[in-house]
C-alpha cells in the first residue's frame, strides 16, 4: 500500500526532534566535553558527532555529505577532529549522552510499553531503509544497535532522519542547485530568515553570488524573493524528496505507521516543549 507524501513528511516532522537532541543537550556535550571538545559553542561536536559514523572522514568528504555548509568551515572543524578523539569514541559518547539526554527528558516512558513499541515499529522501518547512495544513512545504519528501547528509537530515528537528507540533496542536485544555492532559494520562499542560514558558514559574497545566479534562472526577483518558478522548483524538490523517503514506510504498512504516529506524539511533545531546541532551523520545518 502506498504511503502517502504528507504521511512521510509528518513522519520527518515527528522523528527529527528526537534525533536532534544530540545536538543541543546539555547530557551529549557534557560527555563530548570529557573527550576534549570545545563545547563553549555547537560547532566543534556537531561535526564530530554527525561525522563519526563515517569513520575518519576529511573535510572534503564532509562538506558533499552534509552539503549546505561551506567547505572552509568545515575545514575549521575537520579532520581536526579525530585529533580530539577517535571516532569511535565520539559514537560511544554521543551514545552514553542520549542515553542520559533521554532519561532526562522523557523520564519513566523510557521504560515503558509504549516506547519499547514505538522503538520496535521505529527500527522495522529504519532497517527497511535502502541505504545505496546515501552514505550517512548507510554509515548509521552500520552501527550495532542497542538494547535500550529508548537508544532503538533514537538510532532509529537518525538513520531514517539522514535516509531523508540523504535523499533531499539528490533532489538539489537534480533542480541544479548547489549548496549555497539551495539555502538562497530556501530563505526565499520563507523556510527561515536568511540570518539563520549565515550559520552554515558562507559569506556575503558568496550569498551574493548565490542569489545572482538563481535570479539569471529566473528563480529570484532582485530583491532576493522566490519567483512563481523559484515556488515550484522548490516544491518539486520537497515533492522529489519526499518520494525518496517514502520506502522505509511503505515497508512498515499503513496500519503501523499510523500506530507509530500516535505512539510518537506524546514524545514530540514533551522534547519541543523542553525549549532546548531552536524555534527556527534551516531545515524549514512548520514553514515550508
Amino acid at each position: 500500500m502506498n504511503i502517502d507524501n504528507g504521511r512521510v513528511r509528518q513522519m520527518w516532522h515527528l522523528l527529527e526532534p528526537l534525533h536532534a537532541v544530540l545536538y543541543y543537550a546539555p547530557e551529549v556535550f557534557e560527555e563530548v566535553r570529557t573527550l576534549g571538545y570545545d563545547t563553549d559553542e555547537r560547532w566543534p561536536s556537531y561535526f564530530a558527532l554527525r561525522a563519526a559514523p563515517l569513520g575518519a572522514p576529511g573535510s572534503r568528504q564532509v562538506a558533499s555529505a552534509f552539503y549546505s555548509f561551506s567547505p572552509r568551515m568545515v575545514a575549521e572543524h575537520i579532520p581536526a577532529a579525530w585529533d580530539v578523539a577517535a571516532p569511535d569514541k565520539v559514537v560511544e559518547a554521543r551514545t552514553r549522552g542520549v542515553d542520559r539526554a533521554y532519561r532526562t527528558l522523557i523520564g519513566e516512558r523510557t521504560g515503558s510499553a509504549d516506547l519499547a513499541e514505538a522503538a520496535a515499529l521505529a527500527r522495522r522501518a529504519a532497517e527497511a531503509a535502502r541505504t545505496e547512495g546515501r552514505p550517512l544513512a548507510a554509515a548509521n545504519a552500520a552501527l550495532p544497535w542497542p538494547q535500550e528501547p529508548h537508544l532503538v528509537l533514537w538510532q532509529a530515528a537518525t538513520i531514517l532522519r539522514e535516509h531523508r537528507g540523504d535523499g533531499h540533496l539528490a533532489a538539489l542536485l537534480t533542480a541544479g542547485l548547489d549548496s549555497v544555492e539551495a539555502l538562497v532559494s530556501f530563505a526565499a520562499i520563507g523556510a527561515a530568515p536568511a540570518e539563520v542560514f549565515a550559520s552554515r558558514g558562507w559569506s556575503e559574497h558568496e550569498w551574493a553570488a548565490a542569489r545572482e545566479r538563481l535570479v539569471a534562472r529566473g528563480l529570484l526577483d532582485a530583491d532576493g524573493t522566490a519567483t512563481d518558478a523559484g515556488h515550484a522548483l522548490r516544491s518539486e524538490v520537497e515533492r522529489r524528496t519526499e518520494e525518496l523517503a517514502a520506502a522505509p514506510w511503505q515497508a512498515l504498512g499503513a496500519e503501523d505507521t499510523a500506530r507509530l504516529v500516535e505512539l510518537l506524539g506524546p514524545l514530540w511533545l514533551e522534547i519541543i516543549g523542553t525549549g532546548m531546541l531552536p524555534r527556527e532551523t534551516t531545515l524549514g520545518i512548520g514553514k515550508v
